[in-house]
């Protein structure tokens, strides 16, 4: 009978094998759970079934039986490997490390330990290492196309993008329908302004994304030219295919007579745009109706900005190095009624942490110029120009919009009291300074042909551009060149001190900003600093947040509709140098007054939202868009 038993089991072992090398995990998983019914405890049974539950996203059934299958089979490296995908899913990355490595201990030529180590190793920011271990998975299995993909987004975020290149690419030679490769390819190409097929990548991806298939994760997606209603399948395929289900959380009813408890988290609490940007917010915020925390989940830079909003906060919690759930269950403890996600999907991004939900209110702001496609996220944070209610059904959060700009900017922003000569930044003496200090993946061939077309109509012009990764002024130089421009008009500026490059920008006469992602820090910088912008509103949130700073700095007149109006006026504006010494003199007249530089204001508009998110669930409400009126 024992071994009828036996031999049944293992015939529905042998039947599920062929179906998890297919990836067919919901076929697998019946068969595995019958062979362990027949043959408790079978670590073989259990590792394949684990990888089965794995595949299937079903993580919390999976984490206790690859535990299971260690404890009673600790020379299993498979098993190993499954602990350290569920730990790592979970954002417990020291314990998944430490999975990984004893199963390298047990198999050191096991590649897919090596991989998931280095995917580990990146996420901790342990860069170098990273790159060792993803090298040694490569080289154990030359075929690995996974690895040379996760290597090549790494290179990407190092801005080694000629590697980055090589490896994707040699990735797909090895399997073309590699998940997202086009989208790393056109991200690292973007980056280093390689436009040499960005048609065919994008319409592909595109048309993927359109048809339910995850060719791109969703802020990469907002990098490109697209939709709203476009942006927000791409992000609800990402959150279906990442965040299991979990039950609704029983939060306790909110207090009354109590400071609103709201919560910020970010990676980014040192000397970063968000945090350049969220200063003064901070220490505007009305106390005795507002009781603020800060829960950083970055590195603990120790710089000057970083003490800064410590000192702007009633708490700060750095949870750096936990994982979600212990995130979740220490922040809990808080009794927060507002998180605000100052992340979204960008780098060092956690929204694990909201998917598990930390409060009863959550909502997306600043980081993230987009929908999260999220359930977990009940409101985002923006204002009648970057999200027009006509677009409200783009959008899976309920709409809050601010009166003037959504984006907050400090009052505080020191400029240097250094006077910049036009030779100290390689500038000519004379003649008309157009700039963009945008990162370069904004600028697409569509604007640089355009900003081409003026430098030809405006002798003697030039065109000075942020210093980025190796090899891009020299492409751009070419790409110049072949549109008839004489590659040594484009002047590139190297990075330097947030203060000193404000100075520096008051060289310039006209910022010309990028069309499918605006500049957004850089565009406020721009007018801190007394520099015109001119941007063309887009379609999407992240094209249509210059013209939010514009409107609310009091610039209507430099916002346009169309490319066309777009380089009409830019041609307009460099050769009439009156109109643009009025608009200059009317950024500086206004820059302390207006509401895009009103620090105390812009609080007392988020705190009225806050509010108004906390009434509606005190009746009982579900999250409603909300308008706050000018105040």
């Amino acid at each position: 009978m024992e071994a009828a038993r036996m031999e049944k089991a293992r015939a529905l072992f042998v039947q599920a094998a062929p179906l998890l090398l297919k990836q067919d995990y919901a076929g697998a998983e019946p068969l595995l759970r019958s062979a362990l019914a027949l043959a408790p405890g079978r670590p073989s049974i259990i590792v394949n079934l684990t990888a089965a539950l794995i595949g299937q996203k079903k993580y919390a059934e999976a984490k206790p039986l690859a535990a299971q299958a260690t404890a009673t089979d600790p020379d299993n490296a498979e098993a190993w490997l499954n602990l350290g995908r569920c730990l790592e899913l979970e954002k417990d990355y020291p314990a998944a490390l430490q999975a990984y490595r004893r199963a390298l201990t047990i198999r050191p030529d096991y590649a897919e330990a090596w991989s998931n180590c280095g995917n580990v190793l990146m996420l901790l920011r342990q860069t170098d290492e990273a790159l060792a271990t993803y090298e040694r998975a490569t080289a154990l299995k030359p075929d690995f196309a996974e690895a040379l993909g996760n290597q090549a987004i790494l290179l990407n975020q190092l801005n080694r993008q000629a590697e980055a290149i090589a490896k994707i690419e040699r990735a797909m030679a090895l399997k073309p329908d590699l998940p997202q490769a086009r989208s790393i390819r056109l991200q690292a190409r973007m980056a280093v302004c390689d436009w040499s097929g960005f048609a065919e990548d994008h319409s592909v991806i595109t048309s993927q994304i359109a048809e339910g298939r995850l060719a791109a994760p969703p802020f990469a997606f907002l990098c490109q030219p697209s939709t709203p209603a476009l942006q927000r399948r791409c992000a609800e395929l990402y959150v279906a295919g990442t965040f299991p289900a979990t039950p609704p959380v029983d939060f306790p009813p909110p207090v009354s007579g109590r400071r609103l408890r709201v919560g910020y988290f970010s990676a980014d609490f040192h000397r970063h745009a968000t945090a350049f940007l969220m200063a003064g917010l901070f220490e505007q915020h009305d106390r005795s109706r507002f009781e603020i925390f800060g829960i950083s989940f970055g590195k603990s830079y120790q710089d000057d900005m970083r003490r800064r909003l410590i000192a702007g906060m009633e708490h700060f919690i750095d949870v750096y190095g936990k994982s979600d759930a212990e995130i979740v269950a220490l922040v809990r403890g808080m009794e927060l009624d507002i998180a605000i996600d100052l992340k979204g999907y960008t780098l060092n991004a956690r929204a694990g942490i909201f998917a598990s939900r930390v409060a009863p209110l959550q909502a997306s702001y600043l980081g993230y110029p987009g929908t999260m496609g999220a359930g977990f996220i009940d409101y985002i944070i923006a204002d009648g120009v970057v999200i027009p209610p006509a677009h409200d059904a783009h959008y899976t959060e309920a709409v809050v919009r601010l009166p003037h700009s959504y984006q907050v900017t400090d009052s505080r922003r020191e400029i240097a009291a250094r006077d910049f000569s036009r030779a100290d930044c390689g500038l000519p003496q004379d003649g008309f300074v157009f700039c963009c200090f945008n990162n370069t993946y904004k600028i697409t061939p569509d604007i640089f042909d355009i900003w081409m077309r003026l430098l030809q109509a405006v002798p003697g012009s030039v065109l000075w551009l942020l210093e980025a990764s190796a090899g891009v002024a020299d492409r751009l130089k070419a790409e110049a060149q072949t549109r008839g421009v004489a590659p040594e008009r484009l002047v590139f500026a190297p990075r330097m001190d947030q203060a000193e490059h404000l100075a520096r920008q008051r060289l310039a006469n006209l910022f010309l900003d990028t069309f499918h992602y605006n500049a957004h820090t850089t565009a406020s910088d721009a007018l801190w600093a007394g520099l015109p912008v001119l941007t063309r509103l887009g379609d999407s949130f992240a094209g249509r947040v210059a013209a939010s700073l514009l409107q609310a700095a009091g610039l209507p007149e430099l916002i346009t509709t169309s490319s066309a109006d777009y380089e009409k006026l830019a041609l307009a504006l460099a050769t009439d140098p009156a109109r643009l010494m009025a608009l200059r003199q009317k950024l500086a007249a206004t820059r302390d007054t207006c509401p895009l530089f009103d620090t105390p204001r812009f609080a007392r508009g988020i705190e009225v939202a806050f509010e108004a998110m906390q009434a509606k669930r005190q009746r009982g409400l579900p999250p409603g868009a909300i308008a706050v009126d000018a105040l």
